[in-house]
């Protein structure tokens, strides 16, 4: 529920139908301890100023969601990510304004597995899309061990 009120606020001021944000895979399967790339791509202008980007993304569960970044007008927001991900998350803010969204998450868990749904505005529209993790258990004898 708080997560749909605040995609509703985030997207509120300005969704447009042209402005179309895609997930690269809509489904990832790791294993715990891993680490995965997740990307989104959004339409953009080759004007777009990084500072104009505002995105927020989230993995969400049954029991709730847990702010997975935040940038907010090409600043990155720390201070608003759960301890969850803190120091697990990284982006490349070289291709946020060619329109790609890129985010490293390292070490996973299996409490990881959710749906990440990244809500992302510029001065084109704004849009979300959203994907599914399964982090699964590291297992030994599946890999050949005993």
């Amino acid at each position: 529920m708080i997560f749909l009120i605040l995609l509703l606020l985030f997207l509120t001021p300005c969704v447009s139908g042209t402005f179309v944000v895609n997930v690269a895979q809509t489904s990832y399967q790791a294993e715990e301890n891993q680490n995965i790339t997740l990307e989104w791509t959004f339409s953009t202008r080759t004007d777009t100023n990084f500072r104009s980007i505002s995105i927020y993304c989230e993995m969400s569960t049954e029991s709730r969601p847990y702010v997975l970044f935040h940038l907010y007008k090409g600043d990155e927001l720390p201070e608003s990510q759960d301890p969850q991900f803190a120091g697990r998350v990284q982006w490349d803010k070289d291709v946020l304004p060619a329109g790609r969204l890129t985010l490293h998450v390292s070490r996973l868990r299996t409490s990881d597995s959710g749906f990440y749904v990244c809500a992302i505005r510029t001065p084109d529209g704004s849009n979300y899309s959203i994907c599914w993790l399964d982090v699964t258990e590291f297992n030994l004898v599946a890999e050949g061990g005993t």
